[in-house]
């Protein structure tokens, strides 16, 4: 019988087609967003979201995993906190949320085209390092993207953490849920299993929207409903009964 984490010649013919299919196909877009930019800015966003549709047919045609979301997002102004157990969620965020402005690391934002569209789309740089004056810039361009009736998107766990592991919100989250003054709706993701992996495996991805949780609440109560909502699907395995090579 196969080992747990040793992949199948399936998997590993699935994973090379989706690497060179997927980032050639991101080069292209990528840089097609970029150049529009300065010609044609309307068409930009359909080529941003693009990319995300793009990795989503990947994901499901070239890796045959399957995509089940569970709930939907409610309307109206709101702070989305979302479990990070892989690069898929980060990727696919805007299927599942309309228009999102979304919280990201400040290096990422350095990142040769990528970097300049990912500023253009309404992605919010987080350096975590940098003092007040940043801190209120952010706030500041949070603030704009949720008037202009974006959803504004967080991953408050900072960063990827393997499946099965709830380790606490990084401290900035409670933080900036005050400042802002919104709903949050707390996402569950399971995904690190078959995703999060040199070799990816097929299987199925569970997406858990959860109820809205009201603004104004003490930090402790915050942080620790969202931390119950985003780890909802930490038990079981991801990979589904007979979907093994």
């Amino acid at each position: 019988m196969r080992a747990e984490n040793t992949p199948s010649l399936g998997d590993m013919l699935r994973s090379l087609a989706f690497y060179s299919v997927f980032y050639v196909g991101s080069l292209a877009l990528v840089a097609a967003a970029v150049a529009v930019l300065g010609v044609a800015p309307a068409r930009f966003r359909a080529l941003a979201d693009g990319w995300s549709a793009w990795h989503r047919f990947c994901v499901r045609h070239l890796l045959g995993i399957r995509i089940e979301v569970t709930g939907a997002l409610p309307a109206g102004p709101l702070l989305v906190a979302c479990k990070h157990e892989s690069f898929f969620e980060a990727i696919d965020m805007p299927n599942l949320v309309a228009n999102p402005a979304v919280f990201a690391k400040a290096e990422l934002m350095r990142i040769p085209l990528w970097g300049r569209a990912a500023a253009a789309y309404g992605l919010i740089s987080v350096a975590r390092e940098e003092g007040a004056k940043t801190l209120r810039a952010m706030i500041a361009a949070a603030r704009k993207l949720s008037a202009e009736g974006r959803p504004l998107v967080i991953l408050p766990e900072g960063t990827r953490v393997p499946h099965g592991q709830s380790p606490p919100l990084q401290a900035g989250f409670a933080g900036l849920y005050k400042m802002l003054g919104l709903p949050v709706v707390p996402i569950a993701v399971r995904s690190g299993t078959i995703y999060h992996r040199r070799w990816k495996r097929r299987g199925t991805i569970d997406i858990v929207i959860g109820d809205p949780i009201p603004a104004g609440l003490p930090r402790a109560e915050i942080e620790a409903r969202v931390l119950a909502a985003i780890n909802v699907l930490n038990s079981g395995n991801a990979l589904n009964p007979g979907e093994a090579e």
